[in-house]
């Protein structure tokens, strides 16, 4: 059997204008999430944290593609519920307009019979990327209002990134919008990337300045850095967070037989026919 071999680096900057830093992330194999929050202090900082707390059940779990599956719509479902009551609570305290939600971005490794394979799901506009031999490829697809208008042919993507509604999200947990995830896999090969990250990153610098950063020399921890600097030193409008994981190759675990592996070395060195 082969295992996957991975390198991850996060980081995470309240940026410069927000007060408290709503996004929250997990990277502990074999899952990786990015969740942004909505719903300002005690808001959305608790419900991204929500979120993340249910896919970090996940983590050190060997899962099927299937189990997999099921485990992420656990996880979104779980965690819609708890936001849900937290906000509900909140309101029955005196908070009237309280609310809290969050967008997600996870990743999880799953076996399949191929070999492993990558799990992927999206609520919102956090998104989810590919990088290979030099190009960088949005995998996951935002369920913005923007990008609605975009896919009808009303917007641009150029004029949907200036769009003064850019922001708002037609999916996501814990609020009036739609909480069913957008799920697909991939086999990804060694010397790929994956980044998960926040539009504090992906809003603030362009593609072709991450798949640069993406590009450069350095391991997961340098580029997942990177990104989030260059979010904030490009103004720094919103929360930037960042998880980058590194396909590093294989590993076989395939159980060890003495006399399997003296006949295999006899054939080579002619002994056995």
């Amino acid at each position: 059997m082969k295992r996957l071999l991975v390198d991850h680096g996060a980081a995470s900057d309240v940026g410069l204008v927000r007060e408290v830093n709503e996004d929250s992330f997990f990277a502990e194999a074999p899952v990786y999430v990015v969740a942004d929050g909505m719903g300002g202090h005690d808001g959305g900082d608790v419900a991204s944290n929500l979120a993340v707390e249910e896919f970090a059940r996940l983590a050190g779990r060997g899962l099927t593609l299937e189990e997999g599956v099921e485990a992420i719509a656990e996880a979104l479902r779980s965690a819609d519920a708890r936001i849900g009551e937290y906000a509900a609570g909140q309101r029955a305290r005196g908070h009237e307009d309280f609310h809290s939600g969050t967008t997600v971005a996870a990743a999880v490794v799953v076996e399949a019979p191929a070999g492993p394979q990558w799990l992927l799901a999206n609520l919102g506009d956090s998104r989810i990327y590919r990088f290979f031999e030099g190009a960088l490829t949005q995998v996951s697809v935002d369920h913005s209002l923007v990008q609605e208008l975009v896919d009808a042919g009303t917007l641009t993507p150029e004029q949907a990134e200036r769009h003064p509604d850019r922001h708002v999200v037609t999916r996501a947990l814990g609020g009036v919008a739609s909480a069913v995830p957008d799920l697909f896999h991939m086999m990804l090969p060694p010397g790929s990337r994956l980044l998960l990250c926040s539009d504090g990153v992906s809003g603030m610098i362009g593609a072709a300045a991450m798949a640069a950063i993406l590009d450069a020399p350095g391991d997961a921890r340098d580029a997942a850095r990177r990104l989030v600097d260059a979010a904030v030193a490009a103004g720094g409008r919103d929360n930037a967070t960042a998880v980058v994981v590194d396909v590093v190759g294989w590993a076989d675990e395939s159980p060890y037989d003495a006399v399997v592996q003296r006949q295999s070395l006899e054939q080579k060195l002619g002994v056995l026919p």
